[in-house]
């Protein structure tokens, strides 16, 4: 195993190294008909909101990430490509029957869930989240079910109305280190988030995952002190993958972090008691989500 001393880490940005070079082919069958159908529900994802990296490969696979509540956020983190506004549309009350709609034309046998923060409604969407979640399982009672929720606000009663749905998987994102909060996420906050996995395995025991990402000006002390907080406050299971600069009015990447420190990482991760871990450049929340098992 690598120590923190010895791992090659790269100050600066300049371009994408190698490892970070990915061919996109939107041509196969599979890709077209998943577009197809989502587009044909109006369903948003996180895969296309998000201008995440894997989305050729996902939805080649058959796979998606819905995006719940319209795709306007009402906060500002600073990594994200997420549309924001403060007052966006309200949200379709249809939305979770054709989620589920969805999710039976798809096949999934592991549907992931997620939605932008809507801290204009009085719940934070937590009902739609719920009523999400029991369309889903009314059409495919075989699915399993991962919610990658938001933090309402630190409001228990919202958090109570989605997990006691008892998801397969409850996931919530620390994002960053603590000490970059204030630049990375200025309107969340590091212990409210341990909380909400906390919440989640105390009251509910509920298989809890969560994710960050690295290359924005973090340590590798910070990383693993953070794996060592998720543990201590009940995650099962971890994402780390390297973040990647949406747009020029983004936050800036620091460093493209080496992929011997992702292997450090998972190793760190598997000594701390993870029971799954995904950690490399171009992981994401819910990448190979179904190999995430309960």
């Amino acid at each position: 195993m690598l120590s923190s001393d010895t791992i090659p880490m790269q100050k600066t940005p300049g371009r994408k190294p190698d490892w970070l070079k990915k061919r996109i082919n939107t041509s196969g069958t599979s890709f077209a008909a998943t577009r197809q159908l989502l587009s044909h529900h109006s369903l948003h994802t996180v895969c296309r909101s998000a201008m995440c990296p894997n989305l050729q490969e996902c939805w080649s696979k058959g796979t998606a990430t819905f995006l719940l509540l319209g795709d306007v956020c009402t906060r500002s983190c600073r990594f994200c490509a997420v549309g924001t506004d403060a007052h966006p549309s309200p949200p379709d009350p249809r939305e979770p029957q054709k989620i589920a709609e969805a999710v039976k034309s798809m096949k999934l046998r592991h549907a992931v869930l997620t939605s932008v923060n809507r801290d204009d409604l009085p719940d934070g969407g937590a009902g739609q989240w719920a009523e999400t979640v029991r369309a889903v399982r009314a059409m495919s009672p075989g699915v399993s079910i991962e919610c990658l929720i938001p933090d309402f606000g630190g409001d228990e009663r919202s958090l109570v109305t989605v997990m006691a749905e008892a998801p397969e998987v409850l996931n919530h994102n620390i994002e960053t280190v603590p000490s970059l909060y204030g630049k990375v996420r200025p309107q969340a906050d590091y212990a409210g988030s341990l909380a909400v996995i906390g919440l989640a395995k105390q009251r509910f025991r509920l298989a809890t995952k969560s994710g960050m990402m690295v290359g924005m000006g973090e340590t590798t002390g910070e990383v693993e002190a953070s794996l060592q907080d998720l543990r201590r406050h009940g995650c099962d299971m971890v994402t780390i993958g390297q973040y990647l600069q949406p747009t020029v009015a983004h936050l800036p990447v620091e460093r493209y972090v080496t992929p011997e420190e992702f292997e450090h990482y998972r190793i760190v991760a598997e000594k701390a008691g993870f029971r799954h871990i995904q950690s490399g450049p171009f992981v994401r929340s819910s990448y190979h989500a179904e190999s995430f098992e309960p």
